[in-house]
């Protein structure tokens, strides 16, 4: 019998409920800050989820980047209930033998540094923004760069550092210290640098604007920028980041053919790192690694005892199984195929790009059947995805992602492809 199987049998009674209660539930219950599908999903097993009437749908979703191995992986569902009849939660007052563990491990996939643990990637960003503003206190500096049509989560400051304004309505005024400019462009870069500057902050793969890769002599210019204006270089991996590239975090995949030892200064992670389980982290490189000194910064639930032997336990799975291997290849075979797609039907998908399995498909905004309607093309393609029993993920106007787990097959892969191709023959029927 499965371990799942055990847990299920021990679970509360709840009384099954249809779609249509779940979504009255949620109508008069929970504050509506999502616009969400329709979907009402009840179990998960590898690469497919079940919603209540039954019906399997292939995730190529994975929780937006967050499900590393799946659904209901057997190691993570043992280590969980191992781990919790030992120790659950313990205050940061306190040492814990797998917080050292973990923060060791990152440490070693990275370069000399130290790791700080809290729940998320927005709070690992907010802990970014506080090293920048801590290091250049003394000298006057708090500004830090970032990118247009950049995300860096849903705080103040987070939302203050996007360079995306949709995300910053309602809310203003905004928190001071933020400034956009191009992503990609160098000289717009070195023009917005002034002596109040502390830090640049960039995503190496850009995900919420639609899959946006930097490009090597980008990230080799940050480095060398900071170096002549002593300003730290920050990277956001929360998405890209966790071998969704093919490497553990995906500035060293886009600069592996590069002549080039960069390191920067501290990276947040977060999503894939916990394969489900909330936590996030950020490194910090080992000369600015005691710049937020004690009680300086805090996290109640970051580095817990359960927390860290789930991500200890996704990682020893991730090396064991050589899924960084497995995330190029089915990133390759994926890209090929939807590029040969695009080929046959040039009306409707723009460009296929992306990095590993983190992939965007950018679909013509205008075709013809896409622009009756009020919802975006992104979301009526994931829409019509979904009825086809393929989930993905939308992003910027019309651009869908598919963020799979690093474990996925590849027959998984060609019934994704068998999804996706008959919902763009459709559309470019119907155009």
């Amino acid at each position: 019998m499965k371990m799942a199987d055990n847990i299920q049998r021990s679970m509360p009674n709840v009384q099954r409920q249809s779609a249509e209660q779940v979504h009255g539930a949620f109508e008069k219950f929970v504050v509506p800050s999502y616009a969400r599908f329709d979907l009402v999903l009840e179990r998960g097993e590898g690469s497919y989820v079940w919603d209540v009437d039954g019906r399997r749908y292939l995730d190529l979703a994975a929780g937006i980047a967050v499900c590393s191995l799946g659904h209901a992986h057997p190691e993570i569902t043992r280590i969980l209930c191992e781990q919790s009849a030992k120790l659950i939660h313990v205050s940061n007052l306190y040492y814990n033998e797998l917080q050292g563990c973990l923060a060791r491990r990152i440490v070693g996939l990275i370069a000399p540094g130290r790791v700080f643990f809290c729940n998320s990637g927005a709070e690992a960003n907010e802990g970014l923004f506080k090293l920048a503003r801590k290091f250049g206190h003394e000298q006057g500096r708090y500004e830090i760069i970032t990118a247009v049509d950049s995300f860096h989560g849903r705080t103040l400051a987070g939302i203050a550092a996007t360079g995306q304004e949709k995300v910053k309505k309602g809310f203003e005024p905004a928190v001071a210290g933020f400034k956009h400019v191009p992503f990609n462009d160098l000289e717009a870069l070195r023009r917005a640098i002034t002596t109040q500057t502390a830090a640049i902050l960039v995503e190496p793969v850009q995900g919420e604007s639609g899959i946006t890769v930097a490009t090597p002599e980008y990230l080799i210019g940050l480095r060398k920028l900071c170096d002549e204006n002593k300003l730290l270089l920050l990277f956001d991996e929360v998405q890209a980041g966790h071998f969704r590239s093919g490497r553990f975090q995906s500035w060293q995949r886009i600069l592996e053919d590069q002549q080039v030892d960069l390191v920067p200064d501290a990276v947040a992670m977060a999503k894939s790192l916990g394969g489900g389980f909330p936590i996030g982290a950020f490194w910090v490189r080992e000369q600015f690694a005691t710049v937020l000194s004690p009680g300086s910064h805090a996290s109640t639930f970051g580095g817990t005892p359960l927390g860290c032997a789930v991500a200890l336990r996704i990682l020893d799975v991730i090396e064991r199984e050589n899924l960084a291997a497995n995330a190029r290849r089915m990133g390759e075979f994926f890209i090929t195929e939807l590029k040969a797609l695009s080929k046959r039907y040039p009306k409707v998908l723009r460009e296929i790009r992306g990095l590993g399995l983190m992939i965007g498909i950018e679909f013509e905004p205008k075709v013809a059947v896409l622009t009756d309607s009020k919802l975006s093309p992104a979301i009526q393609i994931v829409n019509r995805l979904h009825a086809a029993g393929v989930l993905t993920v939308p992003a910027a106007t019309s651009v869908i992602r598919l963020l799979p787990p690093l474990n996925l097959s590849r027959n998984e892969a060609e019934d994704g492809l068998r999804g996706i191709g008959p919902v763009v023959e459709a559309l470019n029927r119907e155009s």
